[in-house]
């Protein structure tokens, strides 16, 4: 990659604080066409910001969902400080955003819940009295499921966000054990399944931890998200309403 690229910072940082940059560089932008041309209403200008951000967003090659983001960001901030709600129900909603996406903002991993489906599926394929990981277990839906399928089995999850994470642990509590904290810290070599929902950015990074740890004949199994250059050894259709899939890779 061209350090000339405009695009290429954007890699190195979470799409979050990007996106975040992109939205003061749009501002700052606007805001100085309307001191210079002096003319026009507010919201046209706040509007202009807000194209800005979207326009350079895509520039920068961030997410579309970041894109859109960006463009209806300060219009709608705009308009809910118009409509006189009481500031700390911001606070609040920040908090509780907070608490429960620091996956995207640390690890551009969002919160995505499995379909009864891919648990299904990832059950039928467990072997007996199987040791399962769940990387990034969110609220514990897959662990919840599997342990009423797989009462044999031996559940673990990490997650990364606080409430997720006292969610998924209260939610399990005696038939999983939740640690909260980094996925990268996780021990991946006594596992005989390890579950990953997680988004595209990791799944390079997160292949290379699986091999140089997990034993062999054990399985690695993502939902929907693939491994950039690495063949699955089986891949799973789901039929769910997001038409994911689950993509099976053997260790060897």
């Amino acid at each position: 990659m061209s350090s000339t690229d405009p695009a290429s910072w954007t890699r190195r940082l979470p799409p979050a604080v990007a996106a975040l940059a992109v939205q003061c560089v749009a501002l700052i932008a606007a805001a100085s066409l309307a001191m210079w041309f002096r003319a026009g209403p507010l919201p046209a200008w706040i509007a202009l910001s807000g194209l800005l951000a979207a326009l350079l967003s895509r520039r920068l090659h961030l997410p579309l969902w970041w894109q859109f983001i960006g463009l209806i960001f300060l219009p709608l901030l705009w308009l809910t400080l118009q409509s006189g709600i009481e500031p700390a129900w911001f606070l609040a909603a920040f908090l509780l955003l907070l608490l429960t996406s620091l996956g995207a903002i640390r690890g551009r991993v969002p919160l995505y819940l499995s379909s009864p489906s891919a648990t299904a599926e990832l059950a039928a394929r467990l072997p007996d009295r199987a040791r399962v990981l769940d990387l990034g277990c969110g609220l514990g839906g897959p662990l919840a499921s599997l342990s009423a399928l797989r009462p044999d089995a031996t559940l673990q999850g990490v997650e990364a966000a606080p409430l997720n994470w006292l969610i998924a642990h209260l939610r399990l509590m005696g038939r999983a054990h939740i640690r909260l904290g980094d996925l990268w810290n996780a021990d991946l070599s006594r596992q005989d399944v390890v579950y990953a929902y997680l988004s595209p950015a990791p799944m390079a990074r997160l292949w290379e931890k699986a091999c140089s740890e997990m034993l062999p004949g054990s399985l690695f199994i993502s939902n929907s998200f693939s491994i950039p250059g690495v063949e699955p050894d089986e891949v799973v259709e789901l039929h769910d309403l997001t038409h994911a899939r689950l993509l099976i890779w053997r260790m060897r």
